[in-house]
């Protein structure tokens, strides 16, 4: 009862217009079954006829009228806007959260995941048209932000997939734009939680993606994508999503959600009930784009309090000054693994130097010739070498 009486002190103005429907709901309710009514009844019951259906200012007074010092004290206890919240420990925010910007974490990787994806079928009823988005920039400088945010997450979530997965990844990130529970400017989508060490919406923001260099023509592959869905096209095949994952990694909300479809690497969800509705998309596009710092985002953010990344403080990060063009090298350590960053990269892939091309080619033409290779170096003291046997080398002629 007590935290009925705190969310109706909170909304009562919200509330008080639809006052006579909960009472008349609550009515129907307690009259149509035959079977014991439950607590909750009673107390919604109670509180109907304390504050007459009046949910505004007058009837909180009625309720709080009717307790004493000490339950009110309980009240206020577990009231958001008292003090004693913060006393308690309680996170912030604690009487509104949600799961949104919770770390990603995967019950389950590869193969494994793979089979519990594919057994889940698509809810073929569940698919809503989404509507064009808007795009309506404050300035000229909104504008490119918001393309470049756009293109980011097209080219670095996506830049090996179909343009149809390209064009249903585009359509995610604008509709969490018109989502309430979202931010309401397209990098601040894109960027949500990338500050933060766990909780970024999207793993290239807080990887390190960001200090390799896209390819040119990849980039542009992705610029393109980015244009038309600021245009208003809609990716039909996923309509109202705003979740997916990759088809490998089978993450703790996938059951919370309705999977609407795969497309390349990638499986899609929407929101299930009223929030997943096209109606539910009621917030506005704000215009306006806040300034990201890449270089920031461009450094991983460490994912354990023991994880070191050998990267000096007082040096930015990597960031290639137009899209093709790789940025300076540099090498980190992250969990004792060695990382060569700032060169040109198709999402995380890094091509191979001429040197080492090379060094591939000499390899592959010994092995077409069916010459003998050098021998391998003597193994490290402590390891037994075993005999291979190569299946597939051409006979020499």
């Amino acid at each position: 009862m007590h935290l009925i009486e705190v969310h109706a002190r909170r909304g009562v103005r919200r509330l008080a217009a639809a006052a006579p429907a909960v009472v008349a709901v609550l009515g129907v309710a307690l009259s149509a079954g035959s079977a014991p009514r439950p607590d909750l009844d009673r107390t919604a019951e109670s509180v109907a006829r304390a504050t007459g259906g009046d949910l505004g200012p007058a009837g909180f007074e009625r309720l709080t009228a009717r307790l004493d010092p000490a339950q009110m004290a309980v009240a206020a206890r577990f009231d958001p806007a008292s003090p004693s919240a913060a006393a308690l420990g309680l996170t912030p925010g604690w009487e509104s959260l949600s799961l949104i910007g919770r770390p990603i974490e995967v019950r389950g990787a590869g193969l494994e995941a793979r089979r519990r994806n594919a057994a889940v079928a698509p809810d073929t009823g569940a698919l809503r048209a989404a509507r064009p988005f808007a795009f309506t920039p404050r300035s000229a400088e909104d504008a490119r932000r918001a393309r470049r945010c756009l293109t980011q997450a097209i080219y670095y979530e996506a830049a090996l997939e179909s343009t149809e997965g390209q064009e249903a990844v585009a359509q995610v990130i604008l509709n969490r734009v018109r989502d309430p529970n979202y931010p309401s400017s397209i990098c601040g989508v894109v960027f949500q939680g990338a500050e933060r060490t766990t909780g970024c919406q999207f793993s290239f923001t807080c990887d390190g993606s960001l200090a390799q260099g896209p390819v040119d023509w990849a980039w542009r592959r992705a610029a393109i994508v980015a244009d038309r869905a600021l245009a208003g096209k809609v990716a039909t095949a996923v309509g109202t999503a705003t979740h997916y994952h990759a088809d490998y990694v089978d993450p703790w909300w996938r059951p919370t959600l309705s999977k609407l479809t795969q497309i390349g690497a990638h499986i899609f969800y929407r929101w299930k009930g009223w929030a997943g509705e096209t109606a539910a998309f009621t917030q506005g596009y704000s215009g306006v784009e806040p300034v990201i710092d890449e270089s920031r985002f461009a450094r991983p953010r460490l994912t354990s309090p023991d994880a070191e990344l050998q990267l000096a403080a007082d040096e930015p990060a990597p960031v290639s000054p137009q899209p093709g063009l790789a940025g300076p090298l540099r090498t980190v350590e992250i969990d004792g693994q060695t990382r060569i960053v700032g060169v040109a990269s198709l999402g995380g892939r890094r091509p191979p130097t001429a040197d080492e091309i090379a060094a591939i080619n000499a390899r592959l033409a010994t092995f077409e010739t069916g010459a003998s290779s050098p021998p391998p170096p003597p193994p490290p003291p402590g390891v037994t070498p075993l005999a291979v046997e190569e299946v597939g080398r051409p006979v020499a002629p």
